[in-house]
């Protein structure tokens, strides 16, 4: 017995010895879901540093010097990609220099959808930011603290730096994790990018991988049974960053009250959409916990529609590898009870 002892406090030794002999690479992720897939994929081995903490959003952030701090000590960098996180763009250039920038937009597998236009979701600007949306936001100067995340790149550079600020935009939307298939092709690229950066690690990130594609899988089909009764009924979004989510599930949302969330619709706009929530019979409009919920009072004023919220970003879950179900979740769950009609 006490051999037996002996011999498994050896070896827990040797393997406490073996990962103190190979330490984890230096992560920093953009936003919290892609901070929740890194940190599953890293689960045993090391945690990835998160930027945009609680309920902060990428339409509105500028870094803070000890962010600034750990984009230059990192060794990976892992974001969507400028497509969302324009104010990441000139540090991961400028600070990051000694990271591998993964730009997770561009993962293998991974399907983008174009922007909606027309009827009830207001054409986006997809020329360059001196166009009419980018004089409403603030920033033609691409000011580092506010951007349009519907302003789309489509570009082959999959880590590279080297594209102009002056570029012309794509038409992709850059919510790609909303959707849970792409969340698995999200999860690979990250397992690939942490394996060649950590080869050491190899097989842990492999094993966690699996299983979080597996844990994806699972939801997914829950997730799936349980919207079915709530397919064909209207509804209307704070902004149109959900199509994945909508795609995904055979859920579509009737339209949008604004484009940009950080510029709020004048009072046609405002009618318009109470014209639409009457005309589809949208049974809610959901509000998003990062902006002004007065909003949707508003538009909802006078009609029959319930309100409810989505939080495409985990706003107020805990940081880590279950954020990410807990998120997709989330926005199930709100569906179901405003949808539903038990909110």
């Amino acid at each position: 017995m006490t051999l037996a002892r002996t011999l498994l406090l050896s070896a827990s030794l040797l393997v406490a010895t073996s990962a103190a002999g190979h330490a984890a690479p230096k992560v920093v992720a953009s936003i919290k879901p892609v901070h929740s897939l890194v940190a599953s994929v890293m689960q045993g081995v090391g945690e990835p540093q998160l930027i945009i903490e609680g309920a902060g959003s990428p339409h509105t952030y500028s870094l803070r010097p000890s962010q600034a701090r750990a984009l230059q000590d990192a060794d990976l960098i892992f974001w969507i990609g400028h497509e969302l996180e324009a104010f990441l763009e000139k540090p991961v250039e400028t600070i990051g220099t000694g990271a591998k920038s993964v730009e997770l937009i561009d993962a293998h597998g991974l399907v983008k959808l174009p922007f909606r236009e027309g009827g009830a979701f207001e054409a986006h600007d997809h020329g360059d930011h001196g166009g009419e949306h980018a004089g409403e936001h603030g920033h033609a100067d691409h000011d580092e603290d506010k951007h349009d995340d519907h302003a789309g790149h489509d570009h082959d550079d999959k880590h590279g730096h080297g594209h102009a600020h002056g570029h012309a935009h794509g038409a992709f939307d850059a919510h790609i994790w909303l959707d849970p298939e792409n969340a698995k092709a999200m999860v690979m690229e990250i397992a690939e990018a942490l394996s060649e950066a950590d080869p050491d690690h190899t097989a842990a990130y492999e094993a966690n991988a699996a299983k979080t594609v597996e844990r994806i899988e699972t939801m997914r089909a829950d997730i799936d049974a349980r919207l079915t009764p709530l397919r064909g009924k209207g509804f209307i979004v704070f902004h149109d960053g959900y199509q994945y989510f909508e795609k995904r599930f055979d859920v579509t949302a009737s339209g949008s009250i604004t484009v940009s969330p950080e510029v709020m619709p004048g009072a046609e706009r405002v009618a318009e959409i109470k014209a639409r929530i009457g005309e589809l019979g949208a049974t809610c409009v959901f509000a998003e916990p990062q902006f002004e919920p007065k909003l949707i009072q508003v538009v909802t004023e006078g009609t029959a529609a319930r309100s409810g919220v989505l939080d495409p970003l985990g706003a107020e879950l805990a940081d880590g590898p279950d954020l990410y179900f807990g998120l997709i979740d989330g926005l199930a769950s709100s569906m179901e009870q405003c949808l539903g009609g038990n909110g």
